[in-house]
């Protein structure tokens, strides 16, 4: 599994935009809530050694193990369901060996990677009825276990990141257009049916949340208030911020308007206290790092290389866009981390690792043993 590889050929762009990203996020985390900030600061020693391990392994084997990571995706989501400890009202998370982590972020991973070894075997009858079902039979059982913990916005992101290793796989423009063309139309039923009193597709929660997004001023003291106070926060930064651990009396972070500043609305402490240059900032190096992913993905020896490399891509890129859109009022509120910048062990290890198959991915992807 092991190879020699040309040191030239390791992506030290990709590393260094991630590296960047990460301390950004370790200070914010030190600023909204500094007793996370030491185990953020862990977690990215972690990932390090895990993506630079990774870097170095064959990818093709690697991959060669899908079905168990599909097993593993499965088996550690069947654990959060019966077993999950609940923490506001939502059950996702599981302890073992005394280490508790999310098993959802790393079913994106996995799932990546799983798909993209099952997508290269059936490359030929990748718009075929028979194998597009098979897929997304497949996808259902991680899905619903996610959806039921309850977490609609990683579901939501799952079934993104799906529809984007189709379209690099090759799935017929014909298909694609035949999708749109009936998923426009349920979607819009779908929003109108879970928008009804007494509705059952979705939690309660999830529903006022979706009316306060529509109605901002009916629920600004209730639903609305975490989403109002991260954009008068994000408004208040303006041009260089306020700074990190500032003693501003008028600072949104300073007076607790917004719970669980470390993790989904972690882009209303950046700009509060980086302000426009620094929010800017933090978008550009995940769209960059994105962008490598997809460089990546354009050079690869392969299909899995590429779905692999792309699946990172579209997993930083919806992601960043969902929690950025939510911190600024644009969506409905919905709990997903920023990539790389949210506190989150478990998010942020499953992401390095994903980077470290990605960098695997660009060693291989030109002549270059020795």
């Amino acid at each position: 599994m092991l190879r020699n590889y040309r040191l030239r050929d390791y992506d030290f762009r990709l590393i260094a935009y991630m590296i960047a990203i990460t301390v950004i996020g370790i200070m914010v985390i030190g600023s909204a809530e500094d007793a996370y900030m030491s185990r953020q600061l862990m977690g990215f020693i972690g990932g390090l050694f895990f993506m630079i391990l990774l870097s170095l392994f064959d990818y093709s084997v690697f991959l060669k193990l899908y079905w168990v990571f599909y097993g593993m995706t499965v088996g550690l989501l069947l654990l959060v369901h019966f077993f999950g400890r609940t923490v506001n009202h939502a059950k996702r998370w599981v302890e073992i060996a005394g280490i508790q982590f999310q098993p959802s972020e790393t079913a994106k991973i996995l799932l990546i990677l799983f798909y993209a070894q099952y997508i290269m075997k059936k490359k030929e009858s990748i718009s075929s009825f028979k194998t597009i079902l098979a897929m997304v039979v497949l996808l259902l059982p991680p899905l619903y276990l996610i959806y039921k913990q309850p977490d609609l916005s990683t579901s939501i992101l799952i079934v993104l990141v799906f529809c984007s290793l189709l379209y690099i796989g090759g799935l017929s423009y014909r298909i694609i257009l035949g999708f749109l063309v009936v998923a426009v139309p349920v979607g819009i039923i779908f929003l109108t049916l879970v928008l009804q009193p007494n509705q059952t597709i979705i939690k309660d929660y999830q529903q006022t949340r979706i009316l306060a997004w529509l109605n901002p001023d009916e629920y600004s003291t209730s639903e609305g208030y975490q989403q109002d106070n991260s954009k008068m926060a994000i408004g208040s930064g303006q041009l260089k911020g306020k700074g990190l651990d500032n003693e501003d009396i008028s600072s949104v972070k300073n007076g607790n308007f917004i719970s669980e500043p470390q993790t989904d609305f972690i882009f209303a402490i950046v700009g509060e206290e980086l302000g426009f240059v620094g929010s800017s900032a933090v978008i550009i190096l995940l769209l960059l790092i994105a962008l490598e992913c997809l460089n990546i993905a354009r050079k690869a020896k392969d299909l899995a290389g590429m779905l692999v490399a792309s699946g990172m891509a579209s997993v930083v890129g919806f992601q960043t866009f969902i929690n950025v859109s939510v911190a600024t009022g644009i969506m409905p509120n919905t709990g997903i981390p920023l990539p790389f910048v949210s506190y989150g062990l478990t998010s942020l290890l499953s992401l390095y690792i994903g980077m470290g198959i990605v960098l695997n991915v660009r060693l291989q992807a030109e002549r270059k043993f020795v």
